[in-house]
């Protein structure tokens, strides 16, 4: 469909028809039945066949592979996962390395399946660059927070400090007050890999139907408008779409992320960038900010986003005037020469956030259900790991991925922290949202008085600790 088409410019960029493949209209008895074809449902679905061919898996989707956060995403690939500094504070030293360093194997596992299965995607491992760019508060965080990754046991081989002559040989912004370097990151064309895999576990013996909403599910079953499906298995792997599914929506929120593209950028202009090596990059400010460049030489950048009330979905997105021009404003702060290129693309995307903050992987065997989520927009790198790790649970394998602190192998959604009924949550967020908006505006004005400048920090720095 022609409409699929507008929802990025990843899909746009598509040089196969969006075709949709058939829809559910009989009734089928399966062992496992997941329910979204993005990259956790289908990462889901490889390894689950990779280690038991026999299995008669489908996947349900309700528009197309790679509709969702998969489709629209920033691209980067990210050896991590959300507060896992959080998640391994308890473990033992030789513990938290082993996580550590299977966290920091995602891309080249991600790598090592593209090159199996002949999947090209713009992969391209450059690592990332977390920069001090707009304020010089920028640089005392980010080396508080190396400090805190290396008494966690990581070294100059994991993260490392880029002094502001380092930083401007790999990217040239404006005020470079340093940064950090790790190598754990790459990036791709998302679109390019959601469909590839989509092709892939087809070929694997894997059904999938599209335009396929699930109207209803429990433990043993689910239904679309046309269909009732059995199976021992159920997997919902909707991340910022739960709300689609009670009562997977209390556990985790939609929350939306806002992405511009320029038109492709001539070399000369990249030369007065950088990223010559396929970096991602991003500016260090509690309102999260991220770009990369991408194959055709464009500059995707990506910044802030939204809460709706009751969590309800953002459906339209139709950057609006302001929300592209903040966008530019941003990139034209790190980079004077772009403020006035012209932006192509705007778009943007419905992710899972989960209460504290905190991803998971639930595999309750009583119920047969199944699920990996809250990835809170690190999701191309974390359902990788979702998805073997669900594989390994539902196969009963006794492997490190099932001993994780992020792993909950034996209990139901109850296992889960329920987010705050409203208003609660939506005067929480816009006062979370709104002191580091403050912040940044007061840190960001060089006439900012020292004492605004610390109280403005203080209030953004406790409303932080409070949502963890």
């Amino acid at each position: 469909m022609a409409a699929w088409r507008t929802i990025s410019l990843w899909m746009d960029q598509l040089d196969e028809p969006l075709q949709a493949r058939a829809t559910l209209e009989q009734d089928l008895d399966i062992d496992v039945a997941i329910i979204g074809a993005g990259y956790t449902g289908l990462w889901t679905a490889y390894y689950l066949k990779r280690q038991a061919p026999e299995l008669n898996i489908a996947i349900i989707e309700a528009q197309t592979a790679g509709f969702g956060a998969s489709g629209r995403n920033g691209g980067w690939l990210m050896g991590n996962l959300l507060g896992e500094d959080r998640l391994l504070a308890d473990a033992s030293p030789e513990q938290r390395r082993a996580s550590w360093d299977l966290l920091h194997n995602i891309p080249d596992e991600v790598a090592d399946v593209l090159e199996r299965e002949g999947i090209d995607c713009d992969y391209r491992k450059g690592g990332a660059l977390y920069c001090a760019a707009r304020y010089p508060e920028q640089e005392a965080s980010l080396r508080q927070y190396l400090d805190k990754l290396y008494r966690q046991g990581l070294n100059e081989s994991d993260y490392r400090w880029l002094s502001p002559e380092q930083l401007v040989q790999q990217i040239r912004i404006a005020r470079p007050y340093g940064g950090i370097y790790t190598p754990h990151v790459a990036t791709l064309h998302p679109a390019k890999l959601v469909r590839a895999l989509a092709r892939t576990v087809e070929r694997m013996g894997v059904r999938i139907y599209e335009n396929s909403p699930v109207t209803q599910w429990q433990s043993g079953s689910l239904r679309t408008a046309k269909s009732s499906v059995r199976s021992h298995w159920i997997v919902p792997a909707v991340e910022g779409y739960a709300a689609t599914l009670p009562p997977l929506g209390r556990y985790q929120l939609p929350v939306q992320s806002l992405i511009v593209a320029t038109e492709p950028l001539s070399a000369a202009t990249w030369d007065d960038i950088g990223l010559s090596h396929g970096q991602a990059f991003g500016e260090s400010s509690r309102q999260v900010t991220y770009g990369q460049r991408t194959a055709d030489n464009r500059l995707i950048f990506g910044a802030r986003g939204g809460y709706q009330f009751a969590g309800r979905l953002r459906h339209d997105f139709d950057l609006t005037r302001s929300e592209t021009e903040l966008r530019r404003y941003l990139f034209g702060e790190l980079f004077p020469p772009l403020k006035h290129v012209q932006i192509t693309h705007g778009w943007g995307g419905n992710l899972g956030m989960s209460r504290r903050f905190k991803p998971h992987m639930l595999c309750d065997r009583a119920s047969g259900i199944a699920l990996s989520g809250g990835y809170g927009g690190e999701g191309v790198g974390a359902s990788n790991l979702g998805g073997r790790t669900l594989a390994d649970l539902i196969l009963e394998r006794d492997t490190g991925l099932v001993r994780q602190p992020w792993v909950i192998p034996r209990r139901g959604l109850d296992a889960l922290k329920a987010w705050e009924p409203e208003p609660c949550r939506w005067l929480g967020y816009n006062a979370i949202i709104r002191s580091f908006a403050h912040e940044d505006q007061t840190l960001a004005n060089p006439a900012s008085a020292p004492w605004r400048r610390k109280l403005a920090s203080g209030v953004a720095g406790f409303m932080e600790g409070f949502m963890q």
